[in-house]
């Protein structure tokens, strides 16, 4: 939603026609753009004739480079060129309206009547329209646009980017015709796993939960921030768009623009990233309202850095591909739908799904919980927890602790050791993975979802090293049908851990204790189908050693937690005692004391989902 207070280097009012005022119908081309400027308030003097003329190249991977530099900052012709150049490149719907359709609907719908018999269509209910720089013809003419894509565009229901966008746009367009066709496209847009505006509440929605998860991976200071000085954190970070379409002065929201032409809904996620890691190094401890105290941050963010130090801090953020983000988006709207979030309604905030004051744990408080909590990926974190495994009550058995668990995914392991040491993992996937094998042979499953984390003495998670060392993993290339859908790693289990199978001692986990009963993973070989998993999954990645992906395994010699090295979690067959070590997967301190005796552990699932 677009604040009424918003900061833009030109002030943003409220549009508004006189009622009875007649529109009208301006079917004529301009020979250039800016007749809908007012370039008084415009922040950088149009085409400054000190640039020397370049002509744009036809290749995407200059235009891109073009634009994170600002090559056509100060020159408006350039500008409006590259846009029209950007946007008639993107791949559409079979139907997508054009200028065509606009001068027949504006003079249909603004031929006779007033702006009064026209109000602005339903997506925009709560929003507010910026005008940024635009004269009284501009505001004029994007209320006309915006009626006319409600028109043609009946299923958006809700998209408060979209104001926005057509008025960016509108400024470099040489007619509203044009601004229309220009707008039509960005929502049309048929590329895969590539968009650009949000079209209903529930996209939004999920949008908002993916920024969210996304700061846990690559800004946890500042979602840990949010999570902790703010009654409603997803309040907050529903407010991540506005950030830039909002509250950005007008010269850095041109300069986000200009990208975001070229790639997308993810440079909105970098630029926001960079703008919450930002705002946590410059934020103070004492904050009374997190929201508003970002939204002044960010209004005054060239107090603090450059336009082009913000870019450079958003693209030096190595976020996964389009496809991944998209998976992330996907799952997130399946969990809203699931839940009922359909239409605009509030969202309850994670942690207060859990009850303080019936929630009951051997092992966690209810406090603690709320942090494990706020770990964890938001579609689940929409769910109450619920309880499968208790030693408590199911006794020490591996048996009981699979039936009980399978079916289930995600799950949350909790382990507290007779020390009173809490540690645990967050997996991603159902145990009932594991019968894929065969024999004396146990599959590493499950996907970059998972974590693992300590909760006493110290409160820590630790994510899958990929996530933190970006460059060990890169886009692995389009498969035959005939590729597994994910990898597993083979291990044999081993009733003596002194003699490895391994050939490449290197590569393969450090002996887990003395004891007979861990299971043991001496070496990452085959791979074997699996599921596809919403985010992160290890197919998508060529990975220098398969040891950096080695989540979870499990038969009835006991379960290995992560690998490579060492493992992160290995639990004997009785569930009695354990070790933990560091691990290539999570690239991870020992967890607790590294041998262990289990007090108690538990399994958790996500209400319903």
């Amino acid at each position: 939603m677009i604040h009424e207070d918003m900061s833009v280097s030109c002030e943003p009012p409220l549009l508004i026609i006189p009622e009875g005022d007649v529109w009208d119908i301006d079917a004529t081309s301009y020979a250039d753009c800016g007749h809908f400027v007012d370039w008084d308030q415009f922040p950088v003097s149009p085409n400054d004739q000190s640039l020397s003329t370049r002509e744009l190249p036809q290749s995407y991977k200059e235009l891109k480079r073009m634009a994170r530099e600002g090559l056509w900052v100060n020159n408006q012709s350039m500008r409006t060129e590259a846009y029209n150049q950007i946007i008639k490149s993107i791949r559409c719907r079979v139907f997508t309206p054009d200028a065509t359709v606009y001068h027949d609907l504006s003079e249909r719908l603004f031929g006779k009547l007033g702006a009064d018999g026209h109000p602005l269509p339903d997506f925009m209910d709560g929003c507010l329209l910026p005008v940024y720089c635009l004269n009284a013809r501009g505001e004029a003419a994007v209320k006309k646009i915006l009626i006319c894509i409600g028109n043609q565009f009946p299923d958006i229901t809700y998209s408060p980017s979209l104001p926005a966008v057509v008025t960016l746009l509108l400024h470099f367009s040489e007619d509203e015709a044009e601004c229309f066709e220009r707008a039509c496209r960005l929502i049309s847009c048929a590329e895969p796993h590539k968009s650009y505006i949000d079209q209903s509440f529930l996209s939004h929605e999920a949008s908002c939960m993916t920024f969210g998860d996304l700061a846990k991976k690559y800004c946890l200071a500042g979602h840990k921030f949010i999570i902790t000085h703010s009654e409603n954190s997803s309040e907050v970070f529903s407010e991540w768009l506005m950030w830039i379409f909002g509250d950005l002065p007008f010269e850095y929201i041109i300069r986000v623009f200009d990208v975001f032409l070229l790639e997308g809904i993810k440079v909105l996620y970098r630029v926001s990233l960079a703008l919450l890691k930002q705002y946590k190094m410059h934020v103070d401890s004492e904050v009374e309202d997190v929201q508003s105290d970002i939204q002044d941050f960010v209004k005054n963010i060239s107090q603090h850095l450059s336009v082009e130090k913000l870019l450079e801090k958003a693209f030096s953020i190595r976020l996964f591909s389009h496809k991944e983000i998209w998976l992330l988006q996907m799952a997130n709207r399946k969990a809203l739908s699931q839940r009922g979030i359909t239409v605009m309604q509030p969202r309850q905030p994670a942690h207060l799904s859990i009850d303080l004051v019936n929630f009951s744990s051997e092992i966690v408080t209810a406090q603690e919980m709320r942090v494990i909590w706020s770990w964890i990926p938001e579609r689940f974190s929409l769910y109450p927890p619920v309880l499968l495994f208790s030693t408590m009550e199911h006794g020490y058995s591996l048996q009981r602790f699979y039936s009980q668990s399978e079916g289930y995914e995600p799950t949350i392991l909790l382990i507290k050791t007779t020390t009173g040491e809490v540690c645990g993992a967050f997996l991603s996937t159902d145990w009932n993975e594991r019968r894929k094998c065969c024999g004396q042979v146990a599959n590493f499953f499950g996907t970059g979802e998972c974590f693992i984390f300590s909760i006493r003495p110290e409160m820590e998670k630790f994510l899958w090293v990929v996530v933190k060392k970006p460059e060990m993993g890169k886009a692995a290339p389009p498969s035959p049908l005939s590729r597994p859908r994910s990898y597993s790693h083979g291990s044999r289990v081993s009733a003596s851990p002194q003699h490895s199978l391994s050939p490449n001692p290197a590569s393969a986990p450090s002996s887990p204790s003395q004891l007979p009963n861990f299971l043991t993973v001496p070496f990452a070989s085959d791979s074997a189908p699996g599921r596809l998993s919403p985010f992160l999954s290890v197919r998508h990645f060529q990975l220098p050693s398969k040891t950096a992906s080695m989540f979870m395994s499990g038969n009835n010699q006991g379960i290995v937690i992560g690998g490579g090295g060492g493992q992160a979690l290995n639990i004997d067959a009785d569930l009695n005692n354990g070790r933990t070590e560091h691990c290539e997967t999570f690239d991870n301190p020992p967890l607790c004391e590294e041998n262990f005796r289990i007090q108690h552990l538990e399994v958790w699932a996500c209400q319903n989902f």
